[in-house]
């Protein structure tokens, strides 16, 4: 659905995006991981034709974003990072100018603002004005918007930004809905590390304008090697014990505790603790906030849940 070649922009001496490579398949929903100015937003902007790249090529439906923008455009929705609704209008009101600018057919022009606003739980508070709407509701009607004229490929560029955990949710659910009824390619821009993982199928995580790791949510967990163990203990050969189980796949030393990567913490623990004396000990799994980490040295801005580097479920 997506064909990205060496995709570049700069601005001045600053590049955006470095040579963008990559494939996004039909009916597929693709995150675009990264913390803020890692280039997602400029390569969403390219993709919408909304900004012309320095260098490089990409197709979206089949059609180049430089040679057939009209058609490219015809293709996509889109919901920017910034609400753009008109709170003076009604929902349905604000719906029915968008049909008109994107020339959706008058003889089914009612039924179908009627069916977006279905999807996206609005129905009933299509006659109430926007600017009553809560944040989530806002965000829900600009999917609603950007559906009307069944776009092949939707971009959702930080959708759940600034919403309380609660809407966020209520959002992914709308999100997986669109996907099995609309049967729509996404491309989805965020920051949130439990989002992205909950709702894509392959996961780029972006850093410095360039993919610095591409694969599912449950592959790139992986490449931490599985589940970590912190054990406190007193035992001196502890290590060297430790390192003995088929199932420890790292160990080592760390700030006084004992750390170990295996496969299953649950399964695994109770046996290492049969050799190993215990004065504390925890474990959890991996995040993608810990592959951010592992991949670009740092932690992503604004990530909400923090990784198992910081946290560690108590083994009882």
């Amino acid at each position: 659905m997506i064909n990205i070649k060496g995709l570049v922009k700069r601005y001045g001496r600053l590049t955006a995006v470095d040579g963008l490579t990559l494939d996004i398949e039909d009916n597929e929903v693709f995150g675009l991981l990264g913390s803020n100015g890692a280039g997602k937003t400029t390569t969403i902007h390219m993709l919408a034709t909304l900004l012309k790249p320095t260098a490089g090529t990409a197709t979206v439906n089949g059609y180049d974003i430089v040679a057939q923008p009209s058609k490219v455009r015809e293709s996509i929705g889109i919901v920017f990072q910034a609400p753009s609704s008109d709170d003076m209008l009604t929902g349905y009101e604000n719906l029915h100018i968008h049909a008109l600018l994107y020339s959706v057919p008058s003889k089914g022009r009612r039924k179908r603002i009627e069916e977006v606003l279905e999807l996206v739980g609005l129905a009933d508070r299509k006659n109430d004005r926007v600017k009553t709407y809560s944040g989530g509701m806002r965000r829900r009607l600009e999917i609603a918007r950007g559906l009307l004229h069944k776009p092949k490929v939707m971009f959702l560029d930080e959708p759940t930004l600034g919403l309380d955990p609660a809407s966020r949710e209520t959002m992914w659910r709308y999100v997986r809905r669109l996907v099995e009824e609309e049967k729509v390619t996404i491309i989805l821009t965020t920051h949130y590390m439990e989002e992205a993982d909950v709702l894509c199928d392959r996961i780029g995580v972006i850093d410095k304008g360039r993919i610095v790791a591409l694969d599912t949510p449950a592959n790139l967990k992986a490449l931490l090697g599985g589940d970590i163990i912190r054990i406190k203990t007193p035992t001196k050969n502890a290590l060297e014990i430790a390192s003995k189980f088929d199932f420890v796949h790292k160990a080592e030393m760390k700030d006084g505790f004992l750390v170990l990567a295996v496969k299953d913490a649950k399964r695994s623990l109770p046996e290492i603790l049969q050799g190993i004396e215990a004065e504390s000990a925890e474990f959890a799994s991996p995040t993608l906030n810990d592959v951010f980490i592992q991949l670009t040295g740092r932690n992503i801005k604004e990530e909400p849940e923090g990784g198992f580097m910081e946290k560690f479920a108590k083994y009882d």
